[in-house]
């Protein structure tokens, strides 16, 4: 059994990871910006929390002490995180490996480097600082995930109108399959210095069209279903088919089966 620390560890996927790794035995430390409450949904007993902060480096030499693998889980959509994505990688990266830790395991979206869209940028350029770290790494770089498309379905359910991108099919993975993934990431044999990429996708290709139906079908939602064009960077990267890797399936809950186990929006 080995020591993890999982940063991001209280995240939709970080709290998969470290519950999945506490089942296998591991000794898990999971470092978050703030330490949750015990009892609260996003604590797992048996784990050690430790609060600290990427984008400035306190709290991370405590957390990363004595782990023999990191999993970084952490999220960076908007404003200063995003900005501060890459550099703060770099700094958990330097922790790591100055705590004497043999790996890190980084979760990724797939083909963000071959995208303009600026989160999918932050998670190119994070990528490229662990490559760049010293530290044996392996990037796991998943599909979109199931409540990505339910976020989008419940926001214009709200307004009486569920969005169906055209041009858009989707490959969706759930947070738990994805977290499999790191964790196997960080429990299997080395493959040597140097950086590694790994890609995982949901067990279905659907286009949004079903996708929207079946989220309508769970939910009970009388929103009326409207197909607009997505402009910009991500419907470029839609249209292109860079988030279906059909494949590389890896996911085992489907879409239908993630929502009929409760998780309609996140």
């Amino acid at each position: 059994m080995a020591v993890l620390c999982v940063a991001g560890g209280t995240g939709q996927v970080g709290r998969e990871v470290v519950r999945l790794a506490l089942a296998a035995g591991h000794t898990v430390r999971v470092l978050s910006r703030h330490v949750p409450s015990p009892g609260s949904s996003t604590h797992h007993d048996g784990a050690t929390y430790f609060a600290g902060d990427v984008t400035t480096g306190v709290g991370l030499d405590a957390a990363v002490a004595g782990a023999d693998v990191v999993i970084d889980c952490l999220e960076g959509q908007f404003g200063k995180a995003r900005k501060q994505f890459a550099d703060g990688g770099a700094r958990l990266a330097q922790a790591a490996r100055d705590a004497g830790a043999g790996r890190a395991v980084v979760l990724s979206i797939i083909n963000c480097d071959r995208s303009t869209y600026p989160y999918y940028v932050s998670k190119a350029s994070k990528e490229r600082a662990y490559a760049d770290s010293g530290l044996e790494s392996v990037v796991v770089r998943a599909t979109q995930f199931h409540s990505l498309v339910a976020m989008v379905f419940g926001a214009g359910s709200r307004l009486g109108l569920i969005p169906v991108f055209k041009g858009a099919r989707f490959q969706t993975i759930s947070p738990a399959d994805a977290a499999k993934a790191a964790l196997e990431a960080a429990e299997g044999p080395g493959q040597g210095a140097g950086h590694h990429v790994r890609t995982v996708g949901g067990p279905e290709v659907l286009s949004m069209q079903e996708l929207a139906v079946s989220w309508k079908a769970a939910t009970g939602s009388r929103g009326k279903l409207i197909h607009v064009p997505l402009p910009g960077a991500m419907g470029r990267y839609l249209r292109a088919g860079l988030n279906l890797v059909p494949e590389q399936k890896y996911g085992r809950e489907t879409f239908v089966s993630w929502l009929e186990n409760g998780r309609k929006t996140l």
